[in-house]
């Protein structure tokens, strides 16, 4: 399950990018793509227990 949080963005503060960058609708702010991972259950993590901001957000 993908976090309802998670946006995928090609610009934002102020700057534009050739490719889509993980963007926290929570933090306001783009995450690096191992938090994008977490936020989309990739591997082991899932965003539910391993996500603080998804966590306090949801609290």
């Amino acid at each position: 399950m993908t976090c309802p949080h998670l946006d995928y963005r090609t610009e934002g503060d102020g700057r534009s990018f050739e490719t889509e960058r993980a963007f926290c609708t929570v933090t306001e702010s783009f995450v690096q793509p191992m938090r994008a991972d977490i936020c989309n259950d990739r591997y082991e993590p899932s965003h539910a227990d391993h996500c603080e901001i998804y966590r306090d957000h949801e609290g």
